[in-house]
This record gives structure tokens, sequence and C-alpha cells, in this order.
């Protein structure tokens, strides 16, 4: 498995992994699907910020951090997402991931990322708790997707060390 920063033309695959996550799954609350056009800039704005894994030529999942809040204020508060495709899930990869992303934020002088991980995800909390993940808050019915509201679980991890 190779973990790396996102290059363009790895967009298709991202999308691939993400459409199936945002159409078959409560673990997003959009149902916005992902353009290629979309993901391209994404990748090209986040540099390092966007990760990939890669086995065998294969995409299995990404890594991104994007602004937590608008304006200057929240600068080194990020908010990320991560993705997998099934078939890489509880391989290490996301371990991989999360670490090569908690890299280039420390680079970037990030000072904490936040999850918003779907309530109906209790293996995301437990994913997001077992790499360094505080539950600071749950947020009742702040979702609405397939009819039914849902909770939204708030995680932070504090990057700067010398808080």
């Amino acid at each position: 498995m190779i973990i790396r920063p996102a290059i363009p033309s790895d967009a298709p695959g991202i999308a691939a992994i993400w459409n199936d996550v945002i159409l078959n799954t409560s673990v997003t609350f959009t149902t916005e699907t992902k353009t290629t056009e979309g993901l391209i800039e994404d990748i090209e704005s986040r540099g390092h910020g966007f990760q990939v894994a890669e086995d065998q030529g294969q995409l299995i999942g990404f890594a991104t951090y994007s602004a937590f809040r608008g304006g200057p204020g929240y600068a080194h508060t990020k908010e990320h997402s991560i993705q997998l495709a099934p078939e890489a899930r509880g391989q290490g990869a996301g371990r991989a991931l999360m670490s090569a992303l908690e890299h280039a934020a420390r680079q970037e002088g990030v000072h904490s990322l936040w999850a918003g991980v779907s309530g109906e995800n209790p293996d995301g909390v437990a994913f997001h708790s077992a790499i360094g993940f505080e539950q600071v808050a749950r947020l009742p019915q702040v979702g609405f997707k397939f009819g039914r509201w849902m909770d939204l679980v708030l995680m932070q991890k504090f990057l700067d060390l010398s808080r």
C-alpha cells in the first residue's frame, strides 16, 4: 500500500469511492455527488492536505481537510473527511491515511482537526477514538437523509502539542 498526495488523475477514483458512500450510506449527510472537475479543483487547492491510498495501482481510499468555518480566526482549525473502498476497511489504510494527513496539517500549522461523524456510524466513532480524537459533542437530529433525522458526533484532535 502506498500513501501519497492526491493528483488530478486520482479524481475519478476518489469520486467513485465518495459517491458510493454519498448515495448508499448514512456515513455522510450530503446527497450531492462529487464531480471529477470539482475534485480536481479540491486536489489542486489543497496540496498535501489531500492524501490517497493506493494498493497495486488501485485507489482504495482518501483523506482530506478543508476549512472548519469561514473567517481568519479559524485558519488553524480544519475539518477532515476520510473514506475507504469497502474492501480496504480494516486493513490499516485508514490509519495510514490519517497519519499522512496529520503530518501535512502539522506542516501547514494546523492546531486541531475536527471530524463530524454520523451518529449512525459507530465504526467511524471508534476509528477516530482509536487514533486520538475525543468526542466533544453530539448534536441531535441535525442531519436529514433517507427520510430520517440523524445525530452528528463532533470529535477533535489537537495536533499542536504545545497547547
